[in-house]
């Protein structure tokens, strides 16, 4: 499954996600429930669209269900779905992990019922709403070393799920 299928599929049905806002609110939501319902995840997600057909279901629940079966398993292979560096420049793909941050802080909020978090839990959730005020403003120059910043950024987020998912399941 590709981000620009998710992103189409979403597209098609006037979401106001894109495909890494989307897979951030169904990480947020899985970290702290990783029973959530799928089902309910779409309804959130496509608040306002005409009834999705089945191909476009499948596609979507197959998003959420690979997500949760990730990060139910604990072999450290989640990953951030945002846009595939072949078909993006940097700046789209820091605008996509900008996306995927706010929808992982909304996936963590709505499925949230915890009045408290452990001090690891409150800043990684700081450093989240952080990122969620990336420039991607054009007139940035990206180089290696944006590059690299930017892998690091992803490499943080991907450890900090899995932390947060901990803290969670505890």
């Amino acid at each position: 499954m590709s981000y620009t299928t998710i992103d189409t599929v979403l597209g098609q049905y006037d979401a106001e996600l894109s495909a890494a806002e989307a897979h951030g609110m169904a990480s947020g939501l899985l970290t702290v429930n990783a029973n959530f319902d799928s089902e309910q995840w779409l309804s959130e997600l496509l608040q306002q669209a005409a009834p999705v057909n089945s191909e476009h279901h499948a596609v979507l629940i197959g998003l959420f269900e690979d997500t949760q079966d990730v990060l139910i398993n604990d072999e450290f292979e989640f990953e951030l779905f945002l846009p595939d560096e072949d078909d993006a420049a940097l700046i789209e793909r820091v605008d996509g992990l900008r996306q995927w941050c706010k929808g992982f802080l909304f996936g963590v909020g709505f499925a949230n019922t915890r009045t408290q978090f452990s001090p690891q839990t409150q800043e990684i959730l700081k450093d989240v709403a952080e990122m969620t005020k990336l420039d991607t403003d054009t007139d940035i120059e990206f180089d290696d070393d944006a590059e690299n910043d930017f892998m690091q950024l992803t490499e943080y987020l991907r450890a900090a799920v899995l932390a947060l998912r901990d803290d969670f399941f505890r």
